[in-house]
Order: C-alpha cells, then structure tokens, then sequence
C-alpha cells in the first residue's frame, strides 16, 4: 500500500497567509524565551534543544516553534492497538525516559488507502492530507502560543470526519490550530482514534465477556484522548477546566455520542457539532450480528477470538468488510445514516443509550451546545455543469432513485421538493436538489432534545457561497470548518481566499472563542445570537450579512421522512 507523504517544506509553511505576518510573538518555552518578527524575510520556524520542550506525565516531549505558535505533533495518548490489545479498550501508553521528538504527524487509523486520491477534483477541493497507517495510531497533537506561563487559556479538542471509518487530525489544511491559536490565544487539540473495524467491531455476543466494549473501542480512544487533555495540557499552557470538543460530519456524531458517555463525563464543557447532528447510535442487534457474521467469514468459533488479534490488520479489515457487506445484502436498506455497520453503538454500558433519542442523555445536561450545518451540505452539480439546467421534475427523479447516504425517497420525493420549492422560490432546482440533501432535519431534532436540557442551545446554518467552480460548490459539507478557525486563507480550495471569506471568518472565530470561554456565542461580532427554542426554532444564518431568523425552512422539513 502506497502512502502520501507530504514534505515537511510544505507542512511547515502551512498556515503563513497574512492573519498572522507583522506580529512579534515573543513566548514562555520552560526553558528560555523565544522571539520571533514574522516577516517575509525573517526566520519564522525555530527548532533545538531549548525551544519548545513541554513535560507530559508520561515523558517529556520536544515540537517546535512557527510564527510564534508552538506545534507538538504525534504525541501517543494510547498504546498500540494491534496484537492482544485489538478490539480493547485503549491501554494507557508506556512513560519514555529519552525525550519524544513532537515534530512529525502520528499514524492515521488503519482505513482503506488505495484509490483516496483518485478523484482529482475532490483531491484539489479538499486538499487532503493522509501520511501512513498503522494501529499505533493513538496520537494527538497540540497548537499552542506558550507554555509553563500560569495561563489558563480555553481548549479546543478537534474531533475529524469521515464517518467512523475514513479520516485524520490532519485531514484537510483547514484542521490546523496555528491561526486561531494566535488569533484568540487559546490551546488547540486534534486526535487520531481507531475507526471502522479496528474501533467498532462489535464482538459482545459472539465473544463472549472479555469483547464486551469491543463494539465501542474507538469511542473510548476519544475518552482517553480527553483524559491526556485533563492530565497535561496545562502544561502546555491550557485550562484543563475550560476544554469544548467541537467535530464535523463523522466528527459532529462522536461529539453527540460523547455527550451520552458516563465515562467522559466532566472531560468536556462545551460541545460544538458541525453537519453531523445525530440523535441516534448504531443499532446493538445488528452490530453484534456483524460480530458473528466476521467470525463466520473467518471459519472460527468464538474460543478462536486470538486469531483475529495476531492477523495481520489488512488482512482482518478487509475479511470484516467482506462480512459486512453480506450482512447489509441479507438485511436489506438501513433506516437511517450510520445506524449499521462500523459504528458505536448504545451497548447499555460504555453506551447505556442513544444520546438524544428518545430524549436526551442526562451525562452533558449541563454542557452549552452550538450545532451548524450547511446550506447545501452536497452540491451535485459542481463538476458538471449540465446539472445546472436541471428541471424540478428532474430533481424528482433523482432523489426517487437516490439519496446522498442510501436509498431513494420513491414516492415521497414529488410531496418533497415540491415543499422545498415553495419554501424557496427563488432556488434553483439544482439548489432545491441540494438543501434536500442537507443535514437540517437532524440539527433541528438534535436542538430540540438538547433545549429540554439546562445547558442551552445555539443554531446557525452557513450559507456563504464559494465563489469557485463558476459558483457551483455553494455552501458544501466542510465548507465551514476553515471560517470558525480563521483558516479561510490557508483553506482556499475551499474559500478562494481573500478579503470576503476572512471578513466572515473573524466574526465566527471570534463567536466561537467567546462559546468556549463561556457557553455563550454572543462575545464575537455577529448580530445577537438568540438561544435556540423549539417554537421559535431561532438560528444565526451565516453570510456575508449574518441574521438571526425563526426557523426560515420549517413548512419545507415537514415533508421529509421522519429518520
């Protein structure tokens, strides 16, 4: 298998867009003090034996410093996962005596690396970032302007995408903590877990007692993840006491499941869900039936269990996806997004039931939460122009057919957009097509459960068009992630960079950073942010002029189905 390694050239340099040139940062290393006057032409990455050393509880760690912001890349949080420890709960890692060199990306989870790049548009749009793999994987890594200076700055803990099977802390430039580190003085965490079989292999039932959490593993390497935080980002000049887990897509529905886990209870003290709004786990029966149906593939009996440890991880990954896929041809179409497959599941014990269904979970009552997804979510016409000319009957037939995550609406796709276009005339049915598709339904059941709870709840919808593609990306799933962390200029595959992006970026930065400090998103410079109510349904749309409005596609939803 052939992995992409990027050059430490180009990592580096990521990130030097004009945010952060004409500052002076002059920083507290432990050791000395380090400054740096970031201009074109002067030094701006500094690396040695004094410039950037951090202890942790299980060792001492050396990064380094860019643009005033220190980096400590691929610290382990875990041990290894392969042999006796696949399929278990994380271990905690082993204390090194040398002191570990922070300065490279850990290893993604185990995934499917072949043909990732093979889409050469997507590759550009998204500008992906994959280096190797392995199931030594349990790695994270800190952005952070000082250390050992007595500050307690706010936290943020970056959870990555990709559904539970695909992605990185490092997926796409837009993750990198180094602009909004700077910009609003705070700490930034991002975290590889195990995923897809390595994390959700569910082997409670075919087991027996020693598999029992296995069906939730990659969720507890996120509990340890939050773990390492509360131990040591003091160190790195972080508030163990003010930490907000914020994801995206697969990364939104692990912030979800995380606010149902008793075990990460008090880690976390705000949660920020961004177009993965999930009520729901994955579905206990069938996820333990895919446990039997991989030990049936394999030819063993639950005694055999060690067999699947010692096999190579390739080579199990890929026997498990044999066994999934017979499972879901046998079973016939899901009901809903991720509810089977490699996914976590309410187990009654790791996970003692669904986060906000059929109410919500009491673990994070009192933990604020901001949720947004975009307008368009998926923009079916961005490489194809002749989509643009679509008809609403045309809309009609596609959507009967098909679904962006599974099967057709049938019958129900005429009722559908024809709600959609009478709620928006002014759409085009490509556009119609698009918000269809999108993920509000669920950021709306999502904020209805959670506004029954103490802790309050804010929605925004982001409705800023790239101007990229003849204007055919439109407000596209990821398109937002770059805003809130002030990376519009670094991210511009997706922005186009410049002026216009930026001007929205600093007001939700600056909205975000005020949500982490104190539960509220009204510190920024947005309009007033009004917490969501279920009878007024209030949500901050994002654009180039941002407005709070009542619940703008509400007689559109009520035609969808209920998932």
């Amino acid at each position: 298998m052939k992995s992409n390694r990027r050059n430490f050239i180009k990592t580096v340099g990521a990130g030097a867009t004009g945010i952060a040139f004409g500052s002076v940062a002059s920083v507290t290393t432990g050791c000395s003090t380090a400054s740096a006057k970031e201009t074109e032409d002067g030094q701006i990455l500094f690396i040695g034996d004094d410039i950037a050393n951090a202890n942790t509880i299980y060792g001492k760690v050396k990064g380094y410093q860019l643009r005033g912001i220190f980096y400590f890349l691929g610290i382990p949080y875990g041990a290894d996962t392969s042999g006796p420890n696949r399929f278990m709960p994380p271990q905690k890692p082993k204390p090194w005596t040398d002191i570990f060199p922070a300065v490279w990306w850990g290893n993604s989870a185990p995934q499917i690396m072949e043909k990732r790049y093979a889409n050469a548009y997507g590759s550009f749009a998204d500008h992906w970032n994959y280096d190797d793999v392995s199931e030594d994987c349990l790695r994270l890594n800190v952005f952070t302007p000082a250390l050992n200076d007595g500050k307690k700055r706010p936290v943020m803990v970056w959870l990555h995408g990709g559904g539970f099977t695909n992605g990185n802390g490092i997926e796409q430039d837009g993750y990198n903590g180094e602009n909004f580190c700077r910009k609003h003085d705070a700490v930034f965490v991002s975290v590889n877990h195990r995923l897809g079989p390595m994390g959700f292999s569910n082997f409670a039932k075919a087991g027996g007692d020693k598999f029992d959490e296995s069906g939730n593993v990659g969720m507890l390497d996120l509990v340890a993840a939050l773990e390492w935080v509360r131990d040591n980002i003091s160190a790195f000049g972080g508030d163990p006491a003010t930490v907000t887990i914020m994801g995206q897509s697969g990364g939104g529905a692990k912030v979800t499941t995380l606010c149902a886990m008793p075990s990460a209870k008090g880690l976390f003290h705000r949660a920020v869900v961004l177009s993965g709004a999930t009520t729901k786990t994955g579905e206990k029966d069938y996820s333990e039936k895919l446990g039997e149906y991989i030990l049936k593939e394999a030819g063993l009996k639950s005694a055999d269990m060690g067999k699947l440890q010692e096999m190579p991880w390739m080579d199990y990954y890929l026997l498990a996806n044999r066994a999934a896929s017979k499972l879901a041809e046998e079973s016939g179409p899901s009901t809903g997004i991720m509810r089977r497959g490699f996914n976590p599941v309410a187990d009654g014990k790791v996970i003692p039931a669904d986060p906000y269904f059929p109410e919500a979970n009491p673990f994070a009552a009192e933990v604020p939460m901001l949720i947004c997804s975009t307008m368009n979510e998926f923009a079916p016409s961005r490489t194809d122009a002749e989509l643009e000319k679509i008809t609403l009957d045309g809309v009609k037939a596609k959507l009967k057919e098909r679904t962006f995550f599974g099967p057709g609406l049938g019958d129900k796709a005429d009722g559908i957009v024809d709600g959609y276009a009478k709620a928006f005339p002014e759409r085009k049915p490509v556009e119609i097509w698009s918000m269809v598709l999108g993920n509000r339904q669920g950021v709306v059941a999502l904020a209805d459960a959670k506004s029954k709870q103490p802790a309050p709840v804010y929605v925004a919808w982001f409705c800023w068009q790239p101007p990229l593609f003849n204007n055919r990306m439109r407000a596209f799933h990821c398109v937002d992630i770059c805003f809130w962390f002030a990376n519009t200029d670094l991210m511009i595959t997706h922005t186009g960079g410049g002026d216009r992006p930026r001007k929205v970026s600093e007001k939700m930065s600056a909205s975000l950073i005020g949500f982490m400090k104190t539960g509220d998103p009204n510190a920024g410079t947005l309009p007033s942010w009004t917490k969501y109510t279920s009878e007024k349904g209030e949500v901050m749309v994002l654009d180039d002029n941002s407005e709070v409005r009542n619940d703008p596609d509400r007689e559109a939803r009520k035609a969808l189905p209920v998932t």
